[in-house]
C-alpha cells in the first residue's frame, strides 16, 4: 500500500491511502530518531486491505550518563550496563506518558484503542512494554524488539487488568552485544510468570533487525490488525 509521509519536529507519520482504522506507534532506540524504522514499513508488505497509520515519534534530546553525559535523543537516561544499575524511573515514566498521549491522539482521529499496537526497538521497546502493560484500556498488542522489561519490580502492582491478555511479540538477536539475549529471555520469563502470553522469536544477529524478523513482525501485525471490513 502506498503511504503519504508527514514530518514534524515531534514525529514522522505514514498515512495509508485509505482512511486509517488501525495504528502502530513505533519507538526508536537510543541516539536514533523517528526516521530509523520508516523504511521497514514497505518491507512489511502489508495487504492493501489493512489501513494502518504508522507513527514514529522522536524522543527528546537529553544527556545520557553512559555516553559521558552527551546529549542525544533518548527515551530515558542510562547510568550503566550492569544488572544492578539504577534505572531512570522518572524518565521511563515520562516517556510512557508520551506514548499515552499518542494513543489518545489516535482515539481522537477515530482509531479504537484495541486497534493500536505499541512497538519499539531497544530503549523504545522498553518504553513500549512500560506503557502498554499499564495502559487502562485494551490495546491491540505490543512489539518489543531487542529489549527488556523496565521497572520490572513494579509491573505486577501497576499492570492494567484490561491488558492482562495483551498479545506480546518479543524478538531478539542471539549475538546481541548491547542487550544480551539472556536479558530479553529473563524479561520474557517474568512476563509469562505474571500470566502474559509472549511469542518469542530469536535470530542469529546482533543489536539490529533482520529480514526474517521483518517477516515475523508482518505476520504478527496482520494477525492482530486484520481488517474487520
Amino acid at each position: 500500500m502506498p503511504y503519504t509521509t508527514h514530518e514534524s519536529e515531534e514525529n514522522v507519520v505514514l498515512e495509508p491511502a485509505t482512511t486509517a482504522d488501525a495504528a502502530v506507534i513505533w519507538l526508536h532506540g537510543l541516539g536514533a530518531d523517528g526516521y530509523d524504522f520508516v523504511p521497514i514499513v514497505d518491507e512489511l508488505r502489508l495487504p492493501p486491505t489493512l489501513a494502518v497509520r504508522f507513527i514514529f515519534p522522536h524522543a527528546r534530546p537529553r544527556p545520557v550518563t553512559i555516553n559521558n553525559g552527551f546529549v542525544m535523543r533518548a527515551w530515558y537516561d542510562i547510568t550503566g550496563l550492569g544488572p544492578d544499575r539504577k534505572e531512570d524511573d522518572a524518565g521511563i515514566r515520562e516517556s510512557a506518558g508520551v506514548v499515552n498521549g499518542y494513543i489518545e491522539q489516535q482515539n481522537a482521529r477515530g482509531v479504537a484503542t484495541e486497534r493500536i499496537v505499541i512497538a519499539g526497538f531497544s530503549q523504545g521497546g522498553a518504553i513500549a512494554l512500560q506503557a502498554s502493560l499499564r495502559y487502562p484500556e485494551r490495546l491491540g498488542g505490543v512489539m518489543a524488539l531487542s529489549t527488556y522489561l523496565p521497572l520490572r519490580e513494579s509491573v505486577a502492582a501497576e499492570a492494567s487488568r484490561a491488558n492482562k491478555d495483551l498479545p506480546i511479540l518479543m524478538c531478539h538477536g542471539l549475538r546481541d552485544p548491547m542487550i544480551a539475549a539472556a536479558i530479553g529471555k529473563a524479561s520474557r520469563d517474568q512476563l509469562v510468570s505474571l500470566g502474559y502470553t509472549v511469542e518469542w522469536q530469536s535470530y542469529p544477529m546482533e543489536h539490529q533487525v533482520c529480514m526474517e524478523e521483518v517477516h515475523d513482525i508482518s505476520r504478527w501485525l496482520q494477525a492482530r490488525l486484520e481488517s474487520k471490513s
